[in-house]
């Protein structure tokens, strides 16, 4: 069975990725990308009926007040919670990109919504250095993660722009349980190519150098870098240099995690 994938975008109130997922998904060979704002999705939640995946995307939702991704997770969660529960339990994809993913664990649908319920067992917080910081990072994939989005690719270099970035999660038992079922998917990683805490090639100082991490299924899949913003090789900050020398590659290295989730959808999810 080969299904034509559906996707559906959240738009609005802060949010301001839009644009450029969309246009990711599209290269992928997803035709069928439509932009939903967040008002029209609670008054009417039938698109998600139809929709294969759901992407949160990035921006300062509701203007990052309170704590980023906070407001807008809590209008999901009293908003939503049935229909995004049903999404979920019919083995749909979910994809969360930086106030996404903070959306996502605020929300308490990554590491896991256990038991069908809401349950914030993990945040995101400030970067160690206390700022906002935008640049290129390097992340290394973990091969035995259940994630969807990242099979068969070893590593990654992405734009990384958020000034709350650090993972935290409530106990040493959540922790150890995404290791124990290798949830934890992205790592920051240094010159040696080894996971990193150390600023700058961590921005944010997240513990073991965690990225991005999945849920038990590896269909709900949460990072803070910018994978839409790498889709087309001339993004890179050395894209001219690569140019001058040939060896400029022929797409961004962001757009395999497009491809990755596509494909799935067609194989049937």
């Amino acid at each position: 069975m080969s299904l034509k994938p559906r996707i559906l975008i959240i738009t609005g109130y802060g949010l301001n990725c839009q644009k450029e997922s969309a246009a990711a998904f599209r290269h992928a060979g997803a035709h069928d990308v439509r932009l939903i704002h967040l008002h029209d999705l609670i008054t009417d939640p039938r698109p998600l009926d139809s929709a294969h995946l759901l992407m949160l995307i990035g921006g300062f939702s509701y203007g990052d007040h309170v704590a980023a991704g906070r407001a807008f997770a809590t209008r999901l969660k009293y908003s939503l919670a049935t229909p995004f529960k049903k999404f979920i339990a019919d083995g749909k994809l979910i994809l969360g990109v930086c106030n996404g993913f903070q959306i996502l664990m605020k929300l308490g649908l990554l590491p896991d919504s256990g038991e069908g319920r809401f349950i914030q067992k993990a945040t995101i917080t400030e970067n160690i250095c206390g700022r906002f910081y935008d640049a290129w990072v390097h992340l290394k994939i973990n091969p035995l993660s259940p994630c969807i989005y990242t099979k068969g690719l070893p590593s990654l270099e992405l734009p990384s722009r958020h000034g709350e970035g650090r993972i935290l999660f409530k106990d040493d038992t959540v922790a150890a349980r995404i290791k124990e079922n290798h949830q934890d998917v992205l790592h920051y990683t240094g010159p040696d190519g080894k996971p990193t805490e150390d600023f700058p090639y961590n921005p944010n100082g997240t513990e073991g150098g965690l990225a991005g991490l999945c849920n038990s299924t590896g269909r709900v899949f949460g990072l803070m870098p910018h994978p839409e913003a790498a889709i087309l090789p001339w993004t890179h900050p050395q894209a001219l240099s690569r140019s001058r020398r040939g060896d400029l590659p022929g797409k961004g290295e962001g757009l395999a995690l497009f491809v990755n989730a596509v494909d799935f959808i067609r194989h049937g999810l």
